[in-house]
């Protein structure tokens, strides 16, 4: 079998490392780096089984793609392309791998997710431990609606948690501009950073926006330039020690667990994964 990656530029990519640590090396995983989309989805087609798909070609893979997941349906972007029987099918594993993490995380607040929906998450997104502590829902603040961003809206309303979003485009009313950063993250019991840049409004945080004596945790999408870096993680740490920051290397690892089993239909080796992040 043959895998590979889309997208532009994706030369810094961990995927490939990732891949061969998960299987040992037993599969060919290839980066196909070009602008054009059209052309990587041909090549996908004559030559591999499945490919991931990242920035800028997320969407384009959803409208291509023959069947959809229940979580694609839900993003409109898909990140993960394999061919069956019926024709190619779309997943998104942004998605299923927050949930994993928010699902986790859910616990340590004390607090239980209401039933998820009725689609059976994959092999790799099972077996994640249940809650029996019936708790008001944990506020969840996305910052940023680009691909990442929806995955994480979507994985956080699956599991009942409240999701409040800020992005820079206001596309109804439901958004709440970036201005509101701050007053937003003091609320939030959870914050999940999707913007590719620091925003201004991250050097005006306070120790009374980490919420001492509270469990605050944060998880960042990009993990080559993130945007919380030590001195704001040193603040925020000595401000409120429940405080935890996830950085995005393990939201990569994640999505990789669960789409990588999707892949092969053998589960990855996550230790030495793991050894790569």
């Amino acid at each position: 079998m043959k895998f590979g990656l889309i997208g532009h530029p994706i030369a810094h990519s961990l995927s490939p490392a990732l891949f061969r640590a998960g299987y040992d090396g037993r599969y060919q995983y290839d980066l196909i780096e070009t602008p054009d989309f059209e052309q990587a989805y041909e090549r996908f087609i004559r030559g591999y089984d499945g490919i991931n798909v990242t920035a800028p070609f997320k969407e384009l893979a959803f409208r291509k793609a023959d069947i959809l997941s229940e979580e694609c349906r839900r993003i409109g972007a898909a990140n993960l392309l394999i061919k069956t029987p019926e024709g190619v099918k779309a997943y998104n594993s942004d998605y299923l791998g927050v949930r994993l993490w928010l699902w986790e995380v859910a616990e340590g607040l004390k607090r239980t997710p209401p039933t998820p929906s009725s689609w059976a998450p994959p092999p790799a997104a099972r077996g994640v431990a249940r809650f029996s502590t019936p708790l008001p829902p944990p506020t969840v603040l996305i910052v940023g609606l680009g691909g990442a961003g929806k995955a994480a809206a979507e994985a956080a309303r699956s599991l009942g948690m409240e999701v409040r979003i800020l992005n820079r485009t206001i596309y109804n009313n439901d958004i709440i501009p970036l201005d509101e950063f701050r007053e937003e993250f003091r609320k939030a019991d959870i914050v999940i950073y999707n913007l590719p840049v620091r925003i201004p409004q991250m050097d005006e945080l306070s120790d009374e926006d980490f919420g001492a004596g509270q469990p605050k945790l944060v998880l960042e999408a990009n993990y080559r330039n993130p945007s919380f870096d030590e001195e704001l993680l040193s603040r925020m740490k000595k401000a409120n020690p429940l405080a935890r920051y996830t950085g995005g290397r393990t939201w990569l690892l994640l999505q990789a667990l669960t789409g990588y089993e999707l892949f092969t239909g053998e589960k990855p080796d996550l230790s030495r994964m793991s050894a790569q992040i």
